[in-house]
């Protein structure tokens, strides 16, 4: 994850509980100009379970409100028995594809597909025993920190450092779906690397692509946006995913912004800078005889640049030109009298 932002389609539930259709939105966000499509790892056994005392009733969220846990990740996990398949395809088709675990027993079964980064859910970064466990196989480390408090940061960050995993990236995200644009606070996310010692991106819930253009702007190495084929096919994360011809849009743009981005360069050389030729200079205004005085009104600094330089001209004003000059010559300190 070095050089161009790495860009994330999160496939997360939006395949309709139908293989095929996970293997084509793996070969459409690939097109679209994902650099990895990412799943998730659990059931509803090993992220819940089946109770629908209030505990485990969503509350407060228009998308899954009075849902139980247990109905709800039972519709939105990738069956297990899929994830061979989803990784062979990427590897045929040059893609990286990696997981969320959600438990040590994913861990374990992402090993043994040879899956190589860890992605930390948001709500998961308090468990520190899950992070320490993924982290100790010394792959990439991403984590999300959308409930995190500065705290939870730290435990999650030193978690990883504690089993010798230094490659470590923070994403900054709203864990609301979607997310208003003004609770972005991408200031948060720039604040990473300095603080923690990390890359940083973006993990990003709102609708449209302004939120990752600007943090590409701002320095994310990372942007993870939800993706699905077509919204139609409806699921837990369909209503604040981007369509494969969004996730296109998006993807070009934020080409386009880390070329706008560049690097950090001044030239030494003026004569050498497109467009340097419109600056100002020093001209000869107004025909002048031999001993005549310079002043403003027959020296002056206009356009085009390619005479002398107009910091000399107040070192000039006041001093006899040593030979008859036109209107229009470009001015030189060889034209003051000794």
């Amino acid at each position: 994850m070095s050089g161009k932002t790495f860009i994330i389609a999160e496939l997360s539930a939006n395949h309709g509980h139908r293989l095929e259709l996970a293997l084509e939105s793996l070969r459409a966000a690939r097109d679209a100009g994902a650099d990895a499509v990412k799943i998730q790892t659990y059931t509803a056994d090993t992220i819940t379970i089946d109770c629908d005392s209030p505990d485990f009733v969503v509350r407060g969220t228009a998308l899954w409100d009075k849902r139980t846990l247990y109905d709800l990740y039972s519709e939105a996990y990738t069956p297990w028995e899929w994830h061979e398949a989803i990784f062979e395809e990427a590897r045929r088709l040059g893609i990286v594809c990696f997981s969320t675990p959600f438990d040590k027993s994913a861990v374990d079964f992402l090993e043994g597909l040879g899956n190589p980064i860890y992605k930390i859910a948001s709500f998961e970064i308090t468990d520190i025993p899950l992070i320490r466990y993924a982290a100790s196989k010394r792959k990439p480390m991403i984590i999300s920190t959308g409930v995190a408090t500065m705290e939870d940061i730290c435990l999650a960050v030193n978690a990883c450092r504690s089993e010798g995993n230094e490659d470590i990236t923070l994403l900054k995200c709203t864990s609301a779906y979607p997310a208003p644009v003004e609770d972005a606070n991408l200031a948060t996310m720039c604040d990473y690397p300095s603080r923690f010692g990390v890359r940083a991106g973006v993990s990003d819930h709102t609708e449209g692509s302004e939120v990752a253009l600007a943090a590409v702007a701002l320095g994310a190495e990372v942007v993870e946006k939800h993706f699905i084929l077509d919204r139609s096919i409806g699921g837990p994360d369909a209503a604040f995913s981007m369509q494969r011809d969004e996730f296109a849009a998006m993807c070009s743009s934020i080409r386009k912004v880390e070329q706008a981005k560049g690097t950090v360069h001044y030239p030494a050389e003026g004569d050498r800078i497109e467009g340097r030729q419109f600056c100002r200079s020093l001209y000869v205004v107004q025909d002048m005889k031999k001993g005549e005085v310079i002043t403003e009104e027959n020296v002056r600094s206009i356009r085009p640049g390619y005479g002398l330089h107009p910091k000399h001209l107040p070192e000039l004003l006041g001093k006899r030109v040593c030979k008859d000059l036109e209107k229009g010559t470009r001015f030189s300190l060889d034209f003051v009298e000794d």
